[in-house]
């Protein structure tokens, strides 16, 4: 995880604490910290490309136009799979 997701995480932490305590389940924060698991992994394997990840996600949400050199939805599961070796 990069720094700057730390309060991301802080965020979903806590949002899914509260929701064990009011279910008595801990379904919602184990999704959660699986979540973040994922995430910690991608970004420990290649911290550069998850920053680059982030900041081409955060563009698209502001201009909501995909950049030109956008792969598929298949091609990035891919990649990830590789990187995770899976």
């Amino acid at each position: 995880m990069l720094p700057e997701e730390t309060a991301d995480f802080d965020r979903d932490y806590q949002r899914a604490r509260k929701i064990a305590a009011e279910t008595l389940s801990l379904d919602e924060l184990q999704q959660t910290l699986e979540h973040w698991h994922r995430i910690a992994r991608m970004t420990q394997a290649d911290p550069a490309a998850h920053r680059r990840m982030l900041l081409r996600a955060e563009q698209t949400l502001r201009t909501g136009v995909l950049p030109t050199d956008s792969v598929s939805a298949e091609d990035v599961q891919a990649l990830l799979r590789e990187r995770l070796g899976q």
